[in-house]
């Protein structure tokens, strides 16, 4: 025998017609953007989404919304931090290039300025025989060079820096050092009544290179001093402009 269900107002759909309806009505509340809060806790009990296939909506509270707006600061903040001591490091590394180049030129000028102080080869004294001063005492007829008073065992300096390019008897000069100035001129230092230094030797200005004497032709202990293009004898030049072009007094 079979049975036909009634149908009329008195009976009440089924639970799968009822929640087929619902999944319908928040289809259509869901187009018009008015599902969210105002869903019944039943109904959203009800209508899950392995029934309805629809995305849950989720509801952030304030609280949460703070903390996703704290942590989004904090991550300004760091990056601005970061931003701020990179750019740090980079003005304290150009400023260490600074000092270093800064103090490179110091070094710079400070050893041109050494290798350009000139003192006068006897301190304290004077030139008693000057420049191209004629007399048959020389060879040439003239003087090459200029005397200074000294007593014999008078200490000689090196006029400035150089390097000894000879050392020893020269003739007529008697004992003699021959200096290869650092701009390539030369100095030599005639008469001595002993030397030194040796050939090859560095010297600085104002450094002990013999004593003054009487060896070779002379006709009293002095120092002969000539300032010369090159360490042969006849390419003198006048001392006493080479000296005072050096900020040497005399």
């Amino acid at each position: 025998m079979a049975f036909v269900c009634a149908t009329g107002k008195h009976r009440r759909p089924s639970r799968m017609k009822r929640t087929s309806a619902q999944a319908a009505g928040i289809a259509a509340l869901t187009t018009t953007g008015v599902i969210g809060a105002l869903a019944a806790p039943a109904l959203a009990a009800e209508t899950s989404a392995e029934q309805t296939g629809l995305t849950p909506v989720i509801s952030i509270d304030d609280s949460v919304a703070e903390q996703i707006d704290a942590q989004a600061e904090a991550q300004r903040q760091a990056a601005e931090i970061k931003a701020a001591e990179e750019a740090a490091r980079k003005a304290a590394a150009e400023q260490a290039v600074k000092a270093r180049e800064a103090e490179e030129r110091a070094a710079r000028e400070a050893e041109r300025k050494r290798l350009n102080t000139f003192v006068a080869p006897i301190a304290h004294s004077y030139v008693s025989t000057g420049y191209q001063a004629g007399s048959s005492l020389w060879s040439s007829g003239h003087h090459t060079g200029i005397d200074f008073h000294a007593a014999t065992g008078t200490t000689v300096h090196a006029v400035g820096y150089g390097t000894v390019v000879e050392a020893g008897w020269g003739g007529a000069y008697g004992n003699q050092v021959v200096i290869r100035m650092h701009d390539g001129t030369y100095t030599q230092y005639g008469h001595l009544s002993s030397i030194g230094v040796v050939v090859g030797q560095q010297v600085v200005t104002g450094q002990q290179i013999g004593l003054s004497g009487a060896t070779g032709n002379v006709t009293g202990p002095h120092l002969h001093f000539e300032a010369r293009t090159s360490p042969e004898y006849g390419s003198d030049m006048d001392p006493v402009a080479y000296l005072r072009s050096h900020g040497v007094s005399l």
